[in-house]
This record gives C-alpha cells, structure tokens and sequence, in this order.
C-alpha cells in the first residue's frame, strides 16, 4: 500500500482542498523533508484570488480551467526524513528550502544568476510545494538551520533571502539615503537586507501604525506616513536632497511613478512590489534625469539563502514578523486575510500533525 500524507491541493480560485495523496518518493538528487513549516506570501495570495497566473498553465484543466492536482507552498521548512547520499545533509537534520530550482548549465546559470535559470521550476508554484505533511526537495536548494534556530524564525528564511536580493540589486552603497516605499513583509524583509548589506540611511513609507512602527524597530532611520504628499515630505525630511534608491515594495497603484519622482538625478529606483495595475511612468523624466530602474526576482539561493539565516540568527526579525503557526485546514482563512489586508506580520502554516 503507498503511504499517504494529508496536503492542499489547488485546483483554481478560491479552491483549496485538503486531501490525502500519496507521500512523494524522491529521486537521485532529492532528499525527503518532513514540513514542520510553510509560508504564505502576495503570491499565494494572488493565486487564491484571481489565479490561475503564476502556476503553470500546462497543468490547466481543459474544461474547468482549474490547476490540478498542484501543492502550493514555496516557503517552507522542515527535517530530513530519507537523505540524499551525494549531500552532506543527513536524515534528522532541519533544513530551510530555497523553492527555486536550476540547471546549473544554461548561459544565466554560469553567470551566477541561478534565479534567472533558462530552465527554472519553483516548488509550490511550478512543482508541488510544502503545503504538505512531506516533500520531495533537490538538496542543492536546501540549507542546514542552525541548532539554535526557532523553527518559527527559520520559517522566514526563503522569503528574506527574496528581501535580500533586492537589497543587493538596489545597489545600495555605503552612506546612501535610501526609501522604501511599503512596511509590510517583503518591505520589512528589504529593511533587514539593507541594514545587514551596507551603512545606509534608510526611510520607510507607510500608512501610520503598527507597520511604521516596526520598521522603526527594525531599524529604519526615519518612517514617514504615506499621503498625496510624500515626494516632498521626503525631500522636506532630507533637507532638499532626494534620495539616492528608491525601492518600491508595496505594488500600491502610483507608487513607482512616486519613486522615480522623488529619486535623485542619477539615481536608482528599483521595482520589488507588483502592481495590480499597468503603472504609468514618466519616462521623460527618466531619459533627462538619467535615473535607472531596476527590478528583482526571487533569490539567488546559494548567496541570499545563507544570508537570511545569518540575519534571522540575530532573533528580532523573527519575533517580529511569525504569527502562531496554524494547522492545514486553516491555510484557506489564512489566504482570504492576507488578501483583504488583514495580516501585519507573516502568516505560517504547520502541515504536519
């Protein structure tokens, strides 16, 4: 009899089923985790809603439009059940996933840019993911957790390692005034990147409350409220200047366009949130102000993954972020509030029993 574990499984929009299917058996290369933690994040989010859009459409059911059978779970973490003998990873050991998946021999693989891979799976949005009781992982993605770790603060890894990827791709240097706009998770997870990468001035933008208030823990030089204002609040509170990054992180409509207004002439604003909406820039602005934009995805996971443990080692980042860990049939009420705004910190979910 094949042994089965209990698992989300997405079929489309608002359809999230928690069934039994069987446990996954790795191949060469793989290792087998048992899930002690899994994330949701906007994505997830996203897909809840409106989806399917990132998942992959080859898996689309040709009549309902529905993606089945697909585990979601890209951040997750968990402990070696049956190991990979070419890895140093033993069984028992906790481990952290970076979800990203490459080839290792395509041009941008030898570039060192592994996220970019012409070939690139991601588990839980292109492969079944951790929003199961097991899962099947190549370990070259998999990092060991440090013993002393809260297995809740190491459930923040994979989605840090995202924050300090754009950290490093905002190419912020030392003494920098740097903004970013949106206090939320992937902001709080820039902050903390910034702040570990380099000795910068950082400002966060938010609507006032517990947010802003978090980022001041966390780190940030200024905060400031968000308002049809804020260009010239930040160039009132930089005493003229503007900006040298500008790192948009909230995907609220209008606020790309608010960056590169308030960026300083051959600056550099950078493209981390994503908007609902098709954003209007004005690149006239951009071409005689010579300003760069940059964007960033996921993480490279052999730099960033490691760096985001050494950052969540420190502890606060953790304590600031984790809610309490919900059980699998809670994921769907999970999705429905962090869609509607209503979650401050990170939502992580325990799939196994």
């Amino acid at each position: 009899m094949v042994a089965t574990m209990a698992a989300a499984v997405y079929y489309g929009a608002h359809d999230i089923r928690i069934q039994d299917v069987p446990v996954p058996s790795p191949v060469v290369g793989e290792a087998l985790v048992r899930v002690l933690r899994s994330g949701i994040c906007g994505t997830d989010a996203t897909e809840w809603v409106a989806g399917p859009k990132t998942f992959p459409v080859e898996h689309r059911h040709p009549t309902s439009g529905h993606l089945g059978p697909m585990i979601p779970g890209h951040e997750f973490v968990g402990e070696i059940v049956t190991g990979d003998p070419a890895s140093d990873l033993m069984v028992g050991d906790l481990v952290a996933s970076g979800a990203g998946i490459w080839c290792g021999h395509c041009r941008r693989c030898q570039e060192g840019r592994t996220n970019l891979c012409l070939n690139y799976t991601t588990l839980g949005l292109s492969a079944n993911g951790g929003m199961a009781e097991y899962v099947a992982v190549p370990s070259k993605s998999l990092r060991r957790i440090p013993p002393e770790m809260p297995i809740d603060h190491a459930g923040l890894a994979q989605p840090l390692a995202v924050g300090i990827h754009a950290a490093r791709r905002s190419g912020a240097r030392a003494e920098d005034r740097v903004v970013v706009i949106g206090a939320g998770a992937i902001g709080s997870f820039v902050l903390a990147g910034l702040k570990h990468l380099a000795t910068v001035e950082v400002t966060v933008i938010d609507f006032p409350g517990p947010r802003l208030e978090r980022a001041t823990r966390l780190g940030a030089t200024h905060t400031l409220p968000a308002s049809k204002n804020v260009v010239s609040d930040v160039i009132d509170l930089l005493d003229g200047d503007r900006p040298d990054v500008v790192i948009e992180a909230s995907g609220a409509s209008g606020q790309l366009s608010s960056a590169i207004q308030m960026v300083t002439d051959g600056g550099r604003v950078l493209a981390v949130g994503i908007p609902k909406v098709k954003p209007e820039i004005d690149f006239h602005s951009v071409v005689f102000r010579e300003i760069t934009i940059e964007s960033t995805l996921a993480h490279i996971c052999d730099a960033d993954l490691p760096t985001a443990l050494e950052v969540l080692a420190g502890g606060q980042l953790g304590a600031e972020l984790v809610e309490t860990p919900l059980p699998l049939d809670q994921l769907a009420a999970s999705l429905d509030r962090l869609s509607s705004g209503r979650v401050e910190g990170k939502v992580l979910i325990n799939p196994s029993p």
